[in-house]
């Protein structure tokens, strides 16, 4: 089995592999197959349990990979403020590779793709990435 700190550079390093051999259309299909193969439970948490099953699904996810964030939930909102993302900031502390240009955009697809058909709108800012930070921010819209 591959580890974590070896699984972040390939994942990385397919994304280039993908976008060299199809363009940037078979990375997003590959993004595409993840969000829709294997993210079923963040879809069953959040279709029962709303905004707090996304608290659910990401405080279980975010632990395990031992990320530096802080989460928030109320009644109109969930939010996760990355402050050291795990897996870019990984990737950025790689002298010998660099990272795919696009990286933090799988996170935008994969979740996004599984919450807007929901019915909850999904705001991931990106515009600091390149410091292994983001914001992410759901509004459940079905009321």
């Amino acid at each position: 089995m591959i580890s974590c700190t070896e699984f972040i550079p390939a994942y990385s390093e397919l994304f280039k592999f993908l976008q060299q051999k199809g363009g940037k259309p078979a990375v997003i299909a590959f993004w595409q197959y993840l969000s829709d193969s294997f993210l079923g439970n963040l879809r069953n948490l959040a279709a029962e349990k709303g905004l707090a099953g996304c608290f659910e699904y990401w405080s279980h996810t975010l632990a395990e990979e031992a990320a530096d964030f802080r989460m928030t939930l109320d009644q109109d909102s969930f939010r996760i403020e990355m402050r050291a993302c795990p897996s870019k900031g990984r990737l950025l502390a790689a002298g010998h590779l660099q990272p795919y240009s696009d990286y933090c955009r799988h996170c935008d697809l994969l979740y996004r793709r599984v919450l807007e058909p929901l019915g909850f709108e999904y705001e991931l800012d990106l515009s600091q990435s390149d410091q292994a930070k983001c914001l992410l921010v759901v509004r459940d819209r079905r009321r």
